[in-house]
C-alpha cells in the first residue's frame, strides 16, 4: 500500500441509480454540496463502470468482487467469498444497512460476514403493509400532496422541512442506524450502507425540491408527472422535465444525508482515520435510449457511475483511466490492510487514490439479461430468463454485444458521449481494432458465465417478493 496515513475504519456509501451527471464532482450544472467536498479531499474517478445495468447485476462486483452468475448460475453472493466475509475474518467489525432493496438481503447472501446487517424490508404481514409495499407510488404521492400541510404542522412543532416527512426509501431508519454503529465503534470497522432515494419513485423532501427547482406550479405539477409515467402516458419534454427535477432533489436529499453520517464521523472523532468511499451502484435512463428508470440496457446512463474515494492522508485527484465495481472490495481491504481473496476479479485503486498512479489498463466488463421486450416482465434473474447481453468498455470506446445473436453496437465515447452513433459497420480502421480487441474479451466473459455452477436460483420469502414488486421487478 502506498501512501504515509493507513485508515482504521472505512464507510462505503453506495446510492441505488445515481447517475454521473447528477452529482458535483462530475457537473457543473447540479450542486451536491457533501460529496463535492469529499471530491476537494479525494480521488474522482472519470470513467468508473457499473458490472451491471442493475442492482442484482452491480452488486456482485460490489460486495464480492465477481461477476454476477459466476458463482452460483444466479443472482446474489451466497456462493461468493464476500468483503463483509474477509474483514470479519481479520477481525474487523462490520455493519450494513440497506434502505429497504429486496435484492440486498440475506436471501441473496447480502449478510454474510456483517455482524449488524438490517435490510428493512417492508413487513408483508398486514394487508395495509402489503398494499403499501406493492404500491410505493402512492407514498411518494401521499408525501407530495400533503407536504404543505405536513410542513406546518412540522414548524408549529419546533421542527424543519430537511427531512421528508414520510420515509418511503427508509433513508431515516438507514442513517439512524449508521449513526449509532459508529456511536458504538472503539475498534477498527467496517460500514456499508445503501440509499434509496433516488431510485423511483422519486418522493423528496420540499427543502430538497425548492434547492433545485423554481417551478411555481410545484405540487400539483410533481403528481401529474409521477401520474403519468406511472399509467404508462407518453412523456413529452414537461413531464420528462419534471421527473429530472424530481430525481435531482432525490439526489440532494442523499447528499444531505450523507454530510449527518460524516458529521457523526466527526463528533465521534473518528473522521481524520476513516475511508469514506462514495459509488453508484448503476445509473438511470430518462429516455436517454428511449424508456425511463432501469432497463436491460448497457449504455452509458445505467453503467457509468460515480466512483469517489476519500482516504487520509491523500490529495484531490481526478483519475482518468477505466475502472470496475468490482475494483471496490480489493480497494476496501488494502485500506484497512487486509488481504483479499485470490477469487476476486477487480484490483486494489489505493495506489490510484494516493499517489494518482494511473488504474491497469483493462477493459470493463458489464452484463444484463433482456427478454423477448426491452421492458418485458418479470425482470430476469438468471441467465435462462433472456439473451445475455456483455458490453465492454475502454476509456476511448464501448462495445456491446448480444452474445446469444452475436450483433453487436460500437461507440466512440469521447466523440459520442451518449452513445447515439453506432459505429459497428465503419469501415474506420481504429473502429475495427476496437471491435477486434473487445469482442472475444466479451465472448469468452459469456462463455465462463454459461458454464458456472448452474445451482438453482434462491428462493425468496413474501416479504422480499412484495418488496421487489413495489420497486418495479416483479
Amino acid at each position: 500500500m502506498t501512501g504515509t496515513t493507513d485508515p482504521t475504519n472505512v464507510v462505503l456509501i453506495t446510492v441505488d441509480s445515481l447517475r454521473t451527471d447528477a452529482v458535483e464532482p462530475y457537473t457543473d450544472e447540479y450542486r451536491t454540496p457533501v460529496l463535492g467536498r469529499l471530491a476537494d479531499r479525494g480521488a474522482v474517478f472519470e470513467h468508473a463502470f457499473a458490472t451491471g445495468n442493475w442492482t442484482p447485476f452491480s452488486f456482485p462486483g460490489l460486495l464480492a468482487s465477481r461477476p454476477v452468475f459466476a458463482d452460483s448460475g444466479a443472482i446474489g453472493v451466497t456462493e461468493s467469498e464476500t468483503l463483509a466475509e474477509t474483514l470479519s475474518d481479520a477481525g474487523i467489525a462490520t455493519g450494513g444497512f440497506n434502505a429497504a432493496n429486496g435484492f440486498l438481503t440475506d436471501h441473496w447472501g447480502y449478510d454474510d460476514g456483517f455482524d449488524e446487517f438490517e435490510s428493512f424490508v417492508a413487513d408483508a404481514g398486514s394487508l395495509y403493509g402489503r398494499y403499501l409495499a406493492a404500491h410505493p407510488t402512492v407514498e411518494a404521492w401521499l408525501q407530495l400532496a400533503s407536504s404543505p400541510v405536513r410542513r406546518l404542522l412540522s414548524r408549529a412543532r419546533g421542527g424543519d422541512d430537511d427531512h421528508p416527512f414520510m420515509d418511503p426509501s427508509r433513508m431515516l431508519d438507514v442513517e439512524r442506524r449508521a449513526k449509532t454503529f459508529v456511536e458504538d465503534r472503539d475498534d477498527p470497522f467496517f460500514l456499508w450502507i445503501h440509499y434509496m432515494d433516488t431510485h423511483t419513485p422519486y418522493a423528496p423532501a420540499p427543502r430538497h425540491f425548492r434547492e433545485v427547482s423554481d417551478s411555481t406550479l410545484g405540487t400539483p405539477q410533481m403528481l401529474l408527472a409521477h401520474a403519468r409515467a406511472g399509467l404508462g402516458k407518453d412523456v413529452g419534454e414537461r413531464t420528462l422535465a419534471d421527473l429530472r427535477t424530481l430525481y435531482q432533489a432525490t439526489v440532494r436529499q442523499v447528499d444531505a444525508s450523507i454530510g449527518r453520517v460524516l458529521g457523526a464521523l466527526t463528533e465521534n472523532g473518528l473522521r481524520d482515520e476513516t475511508a469514506v468511499v462514495v459509488a453508484g451502484d448503476h445509473g438511470e435512463e430518462f429516455q436517454d435510449h428511449g424508456h425511463l428508470a432501469h432497463y436491460p440496457k448497457l449504455y452509458d446512463e445505467l453503467v457509468r457511475v460515480p466512483l469517489i474515494i476519500d482516504a487520509p492522508g491523500t490529495e484531490s485527484r481526478r483519475i482518468e483511466g477505466t475502472v470496475g465495481l468490482d475494483d471496490v472490495p480489493p480497494t476496501v481491504c488494502d485500506l484497512l490492510g487486509v488481504s483479499p481473496p485470490r477469487s476476486w476479479a477487480g484490483d486494489s485503486l489505493v495506489g490510484s487514490v494516493h499517489a494518482g498512479e494511473p488504474p491497469i489498463e483493462e477493459p470493463v466488463l458489464s452484463v444484463t439479461v433482456r427478454g423477448e421486450e426491452v421492458t418485458q416482465q418479470p425482470i430476469p434473474r438468471d441467465l435462462d430468463d433472456g439473451d445475455l447481453l456483455v458490453s465492454a468498455r475502454t476509456a476511448e470506446w464501448t462495445y456491446i454485444e448480444n452474445t446469444d445473436t452475436e450483433t453487436g453496437e460500437l461507440y466512440h465515447r469521447p466523440s459520442d458521449p451518449t452513445q447515439q452513433r453506432d459505429r459497428s459497420t465503419d469501415p474506420d480502421s481504429k473502429a475495427t481494432a476496437a471491435i477486434e480487441r473487445l469482442r472475444p474479451l466479451i465472448r469468452e466473459h459469456a462463455r465462463s458465465l454459461e458454464t458456472g455452477d448452474g445451482a438453482a436460483p434462491v428462493s425468496t420469502d413474501e416479504a422480499v417478493e412484495t418488496r421487489l414488486e413495489a420497486l418495479g421487478y416483479r
